[in-house]
C-alpha cells in the first residue's frame, strides 16, 4: 500500500525496500504491486540500460497510469494481472526468462491510496461511495452484492476471520435485519450501520475499520494470493535473489512470516523422521529483522503506521 495522494508518491518504506533487493544494473525485477509506481521508479533509477522490471497490478487505472507516465522506459513493463500468477505473467514479459531467473522480486500488500482516496471504488468508510472493494471493477462480485445476499453466519464469519472484529454477529445481524427493509448500497450505510453495532470506540479507530478491511479482503481473495504469489516469487527468484514484502495487517504479516522461515516446509515433515541433506533445507533464509517506519515517515504518511517490511533470500532450489 502506499501513501500516494494525487500526484504526490509516498511509497512505504521506499529507500528501505529498494535497498533490500540489492539492485543489481542489468538485473531482472518484479514490482508485484505496481499502484502508481513508486518503488517502480526508484528500482529503475538503479537499473542501467541492460536491466529489466515487470510492473503487474490488478486495478486497470494503475496500469493505465503506468502506461501515461512512464510507457517510454524501455526496460519497463506492465501488465494487468494478479501477483499470484506472475509465473505466467513473466513468462509473457520475457518470453526466453524462465524460472530461476529473477533479481528481485518486490510485494507491497493491501489497497493503494489512490484506491482508498476514490470513494468511487468503495473501499474507504471515511467518504460515501458505491460499495464496491474490488481491486478490479470488472472481476467478481461487489461487496454490496455480496451482502444482498449471504448468509448471516457467513457475513459474521467473514468479518471474525478477516477482521479480526469481536462484535461480528452484532454487525452480521443488523445487516440481514436491515437488508430485509433495503439493501446496503453505500459505504456510509455500512459504515453507520457497524457504528451502531459495534459498542464504545477504540482510541484514534472508527468502528467500521475491521469490517471494512475483512470484506477488502475476502471480496479479492487477499489471503490466498499472498500465499499464492509467495510460492511463485520463490521458484522465480535465482540463487541469491531477493524477497522483499511490505504487510498492513497481522493476518498478511503472519502469512509471510511463516513462509518466509518455512515453517509450512517443517509443518509438512514427520517430526520422528530424520530428514538430511537438501530434503530438510528450506530454500529461503530471512534477512536482517522486521523493518517498520520511522516516526518522520509515519508523520508525512499516517498509512504507513501499520507497515512491516520482511526480507528473504533465495540460498537453494529445494521446492517451494
Amino acid at each position: 500500500m502506499t501513501g500516494e495522494q494525487g500526484r504526490s508518491h509516498l511509497s512505504v518504506l521506499l529507500d528501505e525496500a529498494v535497498h533490500a533487493l540489492c539492485i543489481k544494473p542489468s538485473g531482472r525485477y518484479i514490482d508485484g504491486t505496481f499502484g502508481r509506481g513508486g518503488h517502480c521508479r526508484a528500482i529503475l533509477e538503479q537499473l542501467g540500460q541492460g536491466g529489466a522490471v515487470l510492473g503487474i497490478d490488478r486495478d486497470p487505472e494503475a496500469v493505465a497510469s503506468a502506461a501515461s507516465e512512464l510507457g517510454r522506459d524501455q526496460r519497463l513493463t506492465v501488465l494487468q494481472g494478479n501477483f499470484a500468477d506472475m509465473e505466467q505473467l513473466a513468462a509473457r514479459a520475457w518470453p526466453a526468462c524462465g524460472p530461476s531467473n529473477v533479481d528481485g522480486v518486490l510485494l507491497d500488500l493491501g489497497v493503494s491510496s489512490p484506491q482508498l482516496d476514490d470513494a468511487a471504488r468503495g473501499f474507504s468508510f471515511q467518504q460515501d461511495g458505491p460499495l464496491d472493494m474490488r481491486m478490479n471493477p470488472d472481476e467478481g462480485m461487489s461487496a454490496a452484492a455480496w451482502l444482498a445476499q449471504a448468509r448471516e453466519q457467513d457475513i459474521a464469519r467473514v468479518i471474525y476471520e478477516f477482521g479480526e472484529e469481536r462484535h461480528s454477529r452484532r454487525i452480521a445481524r443488523l445487516i440481514t435485519e436491515a437488508r430485509k427493509e433495503k439493501a446496503l448500497e453505500t459505504t456510509a450505510e455500512l459504515a453507520q450501520l457497524v457504528a451502531r453495532a459495534v459498542p464504545g470506540r477504540e482510541p484514534g479507530k472508527h468502528p467500521a475499520t475491521r469490517t471494512f478491511q475483512a470484506l477488502r479482503i475476502f471480496m479479492n481473495g487477499e489471503l490466498e494470493q499472498v500465499q499464492q504469489g509467495l510460492v511463485a516469487a520463490t521458484r522465480l527468484l535465482s540463487k541469491g535473489g531477493r524477497l522483499v514484502v511490505i504487510s498492513f495487517h497481522s493476518l498478511e504479516d503472519r502469512i509471510v512470516k511463516r513462509y518466509l522461515r518455512g515453517d509450512h516446509v517443517r509443518d509438512r515433515t514427520p517430526r520422528k523422521l530424520p530428514i538430511q541433506g537438501e530434503a530438510a533445507a528450506w530454500c529461503l533464509r530471512t534477512v536482517g529483522r522486521a523493518v517498520r517506519p520511522g516516526a518522520t515517515e509515519c508523520q508525512q504518511n499516517p498509512r504507513a503506521r501499520s507497515a512491516v517490511m520482511r526480507v528473504a533470500e533465495k540460498i537453494g532450489e529445494a521446492a517451494a
